[in-house]
């Protein structure tokens, strides 16, 4: 009897176990906001449903973009809220695909590496350290004093004359304010407090789209990180100029390749950047952003794209990009905005021969399928140079502030 009874509970106890855990799954991968086209209706499964939340009647022209909705397991237990944003169809913007010169300025200065000191009396532990600077916070403020570049912050360290230091840090975000004493340095009777810091970084990448109605431009897909501490770059100012493409480094299995490319007309800015987030680089420019194979062309939203053929517009010679067949191997969930949201792989044999798939500096080409630009190429596989990741436009048109027009 004991037997028939656990066998029964076995039966039960399973399928509802399997039944939460697909729900656990779905959900999860249900994104904060979701996008869908005017006129549109949301679409969810029997076993999690995402209901609209109905408007108050008495709220008169309410804002068609503006709404909510629940996401329900089995339609009766509500799990969480998300946000309901309707996307015009008359969205489009010209691909890229041309590679860019990109410099950037950081707020205040970053700190890379903190570092002992040696004095008279021996070698001590880092004053900024102990006073609880870590490594990726930016130094904004010594002695109310804005700091713009590294040789002024090291200017104010050098002539406080062991005075303590009133220093402000942003970390994440959070403005905190410390004290640092400094010492004197037995090395070049200077003082010092153990930073290493930098307040500027330049590269080449690739423009991703450029929107003529409101100037907007997008490049990279992926976020600008410190090349010591791999933390996302906190900018104060940035901008983009001309480059060109002058020689490809080939991408072998355990070793990415590279496009080099060098500045053109430095003192010619194509535009401002003014945000540097996990989906890519984003501002704007009065100089129109196109290029020969540049035609305007609609967006797809994450639902609308497939598994399947495909093509990437990108530059690996000069200055003009060309389309490259490639395959979307997979489209993955995600819950939050991020550079990994599909698994692509280069099936052009003129671009494999050439680079031998995806390199450094090819991140930011659009991805078009159908005539619509589907995302942008953001990360290669080190092991497999002709397999990477790419990012859902949606995310990128969102940090753009396109999406919420």
């Amino acid at each position: 009897m004991g037997k028939r009874i656990k066998s029964m509970m076995c039966w039960i106890i399973i399928p509802i176990l399997l039944i939460t855990l697909v729900a656990y799954y779905k959900v999860q991968n249900i994104p904060t906001t979701i996008f869908i086209r005017e006129g549109q209706n949301i679409k969810s499964d029997t076993l999690v449903k995402v209901c609209e939340q109905r408007q108050n009647k008495n709220l008169i022209n309410k804002v068609e973009k503006d709404r909510k909705a629940s996401v329900n397991v089995l339609g009766v237990f509500p799990i969480k809220s998300v946000s309901i944003k309707s996307v015009s169809n008359d969205v489009v913007l010209y691909p890229g695909g041309q590679p860019i010169g990109v410099k950037l300025s950081t707020k205040g200065v970053l700190v890379v590496a903190l570092s002992d000191i040696k004095t008279d009396g021996g070698k001590i532990t880092s004053p900024a350290a102990i006073a609880g600077i870590q490594i990726g916070d930016n130094i904004i403020k010594i002695n109310g004093l804005t700091m713009k570049n590294s040789e002024q912050t090291q200017n104010e360290i050098n002539n406080c004359e062991g005075k303590n230091l009133k220093v402000l840090i942003e970390r994440k975000g959070e403005q905190i304010e410390t004290v640092i004493k400094p010492v004197k340095s037995s090395d070049d009777n200077k003082y010092k407090v153990g930073l290493w810091i930098r307040d500027s970084t330049a590269g080449v990448g690739t423009l991703t789209f450029y929107d003529e109605r409101s100037g907007i431009f997008a490049a990279l897909g992926h976020p600008i990180t410190d090349v010591d501490t791999g933390t996302i770059l906190n900018i104060n100012s940035g901008e983009i100029i001309s480059s060109s493409i002058i020689s490809v480094k080939k991408g072998l299995r355990g070793s990415p390749g590279e496009l080099k490319g060098i500045f053109v007309n430095e003192e010619d800015t194509l535009g401002q950047i003014q945000k540097n987030t996990e989906c890519g680089i984003f501002g704007k420019t009065e100089t129109k952003l196109t290029n020969k194979s540049s035609k305007p062309m609609k967006v797809a939203l994450r639902n609308e794209i497939k598994e399947g053929p495909a093509k990437i517009l990108t530059t690996i010679d000069g200055e003009e990009p060309k389309f490259y067949d490639i395959q979307i191997e997979k489209l993955l969930a995600q819950d939050n905005p991020g550079p990994k949201s599909m698994v692509i792989r280069v099936t052009d044999q003129k671009l494999l021969e050439k680079t031998g798939g995806i390199v450094q500096g090819m991140s930011g080409s659009p991805i078009i399928q159908d005539n619509k630009i589907v995302g942008a190429v953001t990360h290669v596989l080190i092991n497999k140079p002709d397999v990477g990741y790419g990012i859902y436009i949606e995310w990128m048109l969102k940090d753009a502030n396109i999406l919420s027009k």
